[in-house]
């Protein structure tokens, strides 16, 4: 018996040996997660708002710790409180960096405002300390527009072909989901699209793996029926979640990786009103030399200057692993010029011809996709469940196509614009329009403009309704507002509905 006993404790000691023998032992270095942020916590960013040096413009300076990304958040916190960039130099030395940007309001005006100066304040050191919102002495919340940690996110790319966003927004009714917000963009024959969505039978999120699955099952039967085979397409549906992506830098992701700048330089067909780009694509220039004496390459871009023209860029760079070492923008009249001194993440330049074509192609479409294209069509109405596929279905069963639009909910009220052509991509006629605007209903103001123009004085016609009532202006010549902006529009709108509501005056 004994010895059974010990030659069973030979064998399970012989067979823990052999397995001790066969493991691997790894040893790898340990990283105190904090660490990554001790200089961040040490030397937080200070930024400082110069009213004084120049008499026409705002200087906000920023330095702070060199960071990936830092850029971009900084370009936009300032871009989310539609303030319009004229200038900017951007320098970096070793693990510092320093920025100054030449910022006024819409008018053109200096912002003087004190909470406005605080809220820019406080925005600019939360992207560093990862948090989404900041609260400023008056109580408003500094958050990227439309996002949201408490709303389930949909995600769809694929072909533009006319009433698409109609029948995505009639399978979302019908689930009884309802649109709190959402923002569709076209170009090159593609689209993407994000709509945030809450379940409006519970009032809240659209939860549940049942459900979630659900919902992306129908719509991806919706994209099926849109689609021929082999065509690209894609539905995701996300779960609220903290620190969500900005949508507009979403949006330009979502595009990108659908592959949406291989039709850059091409001429393929598409519908006259998706090769519209055509006629503002002139104007763009991309060149991408060797700064041999600094080891950096300069990338320098010329267009027509618009509003966010500096977040698009800086975005693509930026989602392209590429650093932004020193740069310097500007514009002359409607030009804008811009010049980059980058590096791969990995600290190579871009030596290779595929290389500095691909980057070339991703700056163009980014500049490209925001330019609007067709009448544009501002709409405040009373929120409620199925708005979204109310409109859109008034714009499908008039023959209209949407190239762009983007809509959100404030309590009661649901204030958006969309930018619409007819389905070959041609202009409106005035009779649809009319149509459309008594269908809809509420308060919906109907601005003429030319596909691809930049934003510049311009001639124009305005019809404005509210239910029935319409009151025509003549073609005049008016000084044009800036392009749409949400935010804008959702405040001018609420300031008139209530005076419960205020803006923020600068």
């Amino acid at each position: 018996m004994s010895k059974r006993l010990k030659m069973g404790t030979e064998n399970i000691k012989h067979k823990v040996r052999s397995q001790y023998s066969e493991m691997e032992i790894v040893y790898r270095p340990y990283f105190d997660p904090e660490f990554d942020t001790l200089i961040e916590r040490i030397h937080p960013p200070r930024v400082s708002i110069d009213n004084v040096t120049c008499r026409d413009c705002t200087l906000v300076k920023v330095d702070s710790a060199n960071k990936h990304g830092i850029l971009l958040e900084m370009v936009q916190v300032l871009t989310d409180l539609d303030l319009v960039i004229s200038k900017s130099y951007i320098s970096s030395d070793g693990g510092w960096f320093m920025d100054v940007f030449h910022v006024t309001d819409q008018l053109g005006n200096k912002i003087t405002d004190e909470s406005l100066i605080l809220y820019i304040e406080q925005a600019i050191c939360a992207t560093r300390r990862g948090s989404e919102e900041v609260r400023t002495s008056l109580g408003r919340e500094v958050r990227p527009p439309h996002v949201s940690k408490e709303r389930t996110a949909l995600e769809i790319t694929g072909t533009d072909r006319p009433g698409l966003l109609s029948e995505i927004s009639a399978v979302i009714a019908e689930l009884e989901c309802h649109v709190a917000a959402a923002v569709l963009w076209t170009h090159n024959t593609r689209l993407a699209c994000i709509i945030y969505m809450e379940d409006d039978c519970k009032g809240g999120t659209v939860a549940g793996v049942n459900q979630v699955s659900h919902v992306q099952a129908q719509l991806e039967n919706v994209l099926e029926a849109h689609h021929r085979e082999g065509e690209r397409r894609s539905v995701r549906v996300t779960a609220p979640e903290a620190g969500r992506t900005h949508t507009e830098r979403r949006l330009h992701q979502l595009m990108a990786s659908d592959r949406d700048y291989e039709e850059c330089c091409s001429s393929s067909s598409g519908g006259g009103g998706r090769r519209r780009q055509d006629r503002y694509r002139d104007g763009i220039k991309v060149t991408i030399d060797y700064c041999k004496e600094r080891g950096y390459s300069e990338v320098n871009v010329r267009c027509r200057d618009r509003p966010k023209l500096l977040f698009d860029t800086v975005c693509t760079l930026t989602d392209m692993q590429y650093v932004v070492f020193h740069a310097a923008i500007s514009s002359k009249g409607p030009i804008a010029i811009q010049e980059y001194f980058i590096r791969h993440m990995d600290g190579c330049t871009l030596d290779s011809e595929s290389e500095r074509r691909r980057v070339t192609q991703c700056l163009t479409s980014a500049i490209e996709r925001r330019v609007s294209h067709g009448l544009r069509m501002d709409i405040c109405t009373d929120n409620r469940l199925g708005l979204l596929s109310d409109i859109t279905r008034a714009f499908r069963e008039n023959g209209l196509s949407i190239t762009m639009a983007e809509i959100g909910t404030h309590g009661e009220k649901a204030v958006g614009s969309f930018y619409v052509t007819d389905a070959s991509g041609q202009d409106v006629d005035r009779d649809v329009v009319e149509m459309v605007r008594r269908e809809i209903g509420g308060t919906v103001t109907v601005v003429n403009e030319s596909p691809g123009r930049p934003p510049q004085t311009t001639t124009r016609s305005i019809i404005t309704s509210k239910s029935s009532n319409v009151v025509e202006g003549q073609s005049n010549v008016v000084e044009d507002r800036p392009r749409f902006s949400l935010g804008t529009l959702l405040w001018s709108q609420l300031e008139r509905i209530s005076g419960n509501f205020r803006t923020i005056k600068s």
